[in-house]
């Protein structure tokens, strides 16, 4: 190269003449056997139903180990950098167990996921749950609790026993009190699941009634479902809301 760090001509020349090289082979290898076409997308889940369904389907998968990993390469990558429409909105518990677009075998831009400790909602937690349906159309949402919750174990011994959990952890506590609350009155011979139970339904519940998503689902545009995994078998349960 010459001193301003250019390349001087026999090296343009030389590479040129390469690159002409490397082009012809890949256009005779190209005339020989033709590349795939890139997959085109798949259509829009547009209703509640559907969306239901494809989530099914996934975890069946899941269970089964007949995994398809769907959405999860480069063409997939660049379809959805410039714009997303996630069939779903999942609210999962923040269990390392638990990780929502593998237990249903999805892959990017199919799911908007927010997970906290027990499901526990709050302002900021809800206006994300709410983000798909009202700004992109998503006609989904699942609200997942699962087997052996440490979150609501954790709550469950605070309330009972009257001792409230350090930092901004009783927060959480704070925000499964209702669910707590439930399960004392059920009963049962395990309160701590009973409890991860109800937190799912009555989180169900008040998100399928709040004044900005009741619209959509009295419409038919958007369903509310409560579920359980479960973490031995890798099932989910559906306790509540399914879409008909």
């Amino acid at each position: 190269m010459d001193r301003a760090g250019r390349p001087d001509r026999r090296t343009l020349l030389t590479g040129g003449l390469v690159g002409a090289a490397v082009a012809l082979a890949g256009c005779s290898s190209t005339r020989a056997a033709s590349p795939a076409a890139s997959p085109s997308p798949q259509p829009r889940i547009t209703t509640p139903a559907a969306a239901f369904a494809r989530l099914l389907e996934g975890n069946k998968r899941w269970v089964s180990g007949d995994l398809q990993h769907p959405d999860r390469d480069p063409d997939r990558r660049q379809f959805v950098a410039q714009e997303q429409q996630p069939f779903g909105a999942v609210l999962a518990c923040i269990d390392s167990r638990v990780p929502p677009e593998l237990l249903f075998d999805t892959g990017l831009g199919d799911l908007f996921v927010m997970r906290t400790g027990g499901e526990a909602v709050g302002p900021v937690v809800t206006g994300s749950v709410e983000y798909g349906p009202m700004t992109s159309g998503t006609p989904l949402i699942m609200v997942l609790g699962h087997q052996r919750c440490g979150a609501v174990k954790a709550a469950y011994e605070s309330l009972r026993d009257g001792e409230p959990l350090p930092g901004n952890l009783q927060a959480i506590v704070k925000a499964l009190q209702p669910a707590y609350e439930q399960a004392v009155r059920e009963g049962g011979a395990d309160p701590v699941e009973t409890m991860a139970r109800a937190q799912v339904t009555l989180t169900a519940a008040d998100l399928r009634s709040n004044q900005d998503l009741e619209p959509l689902v009295g419409r038919g545009a958007l369903a509310v479902v409560g579920a359980y995994y479960w973490l031995d078998t890798g099932k989910v349960e559906v306790l509540a809301g399914a879409p008909s």
